[in-house]
């Protein structure tokens, strides 16, 4: 009699727990359940929520756990219940939100963002940094062609976070954006489109970012210590850094909006209440929407959104969080599990 045959198996970086270092190794490729699709991995954006998980300051209840959240994929498989219309090889994308009960107050009022059941991509679910993973048919968004697969992969969080940061600004024209990273410099282009006018603060010293804000339509750059040559309408803060808080509400005019568009960030000093006063407010993002989701991924094709990508190799992923904590590029970190080198696509 012949050996049972051994399942297949997928690679995978997978986190163990806080302060250690994601751990390369091959698990049984997963079945779809009902409601699911396998989806085969092409590209997995790397975001600062994954330093965040990593560090423990947004906790993962049940680990190991793949980690991964701006997923580009195809589909390989549907379990039970999923539409004829997840043909194979129909290409996808997966975002943070990744499942919501439907049923609580916030799910029946369209703030499923605020789901107080809601389980995530890559903290309550196996995520991207894999070469195969599965996902709810439901929170799964069309692909635009436009788009090759890791140039779309930071459309899916840094994208779709900012968007949905921008649209709490209101109509503000003078918009003032904090930490220019793979949120920054997507929205930037997004609010250029839209006929506003982006500031943009740096981290003190980094001309290298200064320059690439300028490059991509903003009218000033300069660091975050410095003020704005004019008095802002809005501002988005994506440095996960409290202090940068009371900064940007000094930098407003009045009735203007501070809009904090990280999951973390940290504690936010007191501050006189004088940068407060004359109707001016700050506010927070919580997750998106699968609205916010079809909304940017139908905009950015005609706003010419081009993001700006770093490749890495699947088994790399730990060197690109590195050099997303330090800084060592810009736009966004991409992980291609079909890739084997570093690379820097436009």
């Amino acid at each position: 009699m012949s050996a049972p045959r051994e399942p297949e198996t997928m690679r995978a970086m997978v986190f163990e727990g806080v302060g250690q270092p994601l751990r390369a190794t091959h698990r049984p490729i997963p079945e779809p359940g009902a409601g699911q699709l396998l989806l085969r991995v092409h590209a997995c954006g790397v975001c600062r929520t994954d330093l965040h998980l990593l560090d423990g300051e947004v906790p993962i209840a049940s680990p190991p756990r793949v980690l991964g959240h701006q997923i580009v994929a195809t589909v390989q498989a549907g379990g039970e219940g999923t539409s004829a219309a997840s043909e194979r090889d129909a290409r996808v994308g997966v975002p943070w939100l990744g499942w919501t009960c439907g049923e609580c107050v916030y799910c029946r009022s369209g703030r499923e963002n605020l789901c107080l059941r809601a389980r995530f991509t890559g903290c309550d679910i196996d995520g991207g940094m894999a070469e195969y993973a599965l996902a709810d048919e439901r929170f799964c968004f069309s692909i635009p062609p436009e788009y090759p697969s890791a140039q779309a992969a930071p459309l899916l969080c840094a994208g779709l976070i900012g968007y949905r940061a921008l649209s709490m600004c209101g109509d503000a024209e003078r918009l003032g954006l904090y930490g220019f990273g793979a949120a920054a410099h997507i929205l930037t282009q997004v609010a250029r489109w839209q006929g506003r006018r982006v500031f943009a603060f740096t981290r003190p010293g980094d001309r290298a970012a200064q320059q690439f804000a300028l490059a991509l339509g903003a009218e000033w750059a300069a660091s975050s210590d410095e003020p704005p040559p004019e008095e802002l309408d809005a501002a988005i803060v994506f440095a996960p850094d409290g202090a940068l808080v009371p900064v940007a509400l000094g930098a407003l005019a009045r009735g203007g909006t501070v809009v904090c568009g990280g999951i973390h960030m940290s504690d936010i000093p007191s501050f006189p209440y004088e940068l407060l006063w004359e109707e001016r407010s700050v506010r927070s993002v919580a997750n998106l929407t699968r609205h916010d989701g079809e909304e940017l991924l139908a905009l950015a094709p005609r706003a010419d959104v081009r993001t700006h990508v770093t490749t890495y190799a699947l088994k790399d992923a730990n060197e690109a969080l590195a050099d997303l904590r330090a800084g060592r590029f810009t736009g966004a970190a991409v992980l291609v599990p079909d890739g084997s080198s570093n690379a820097t696509a436009s």
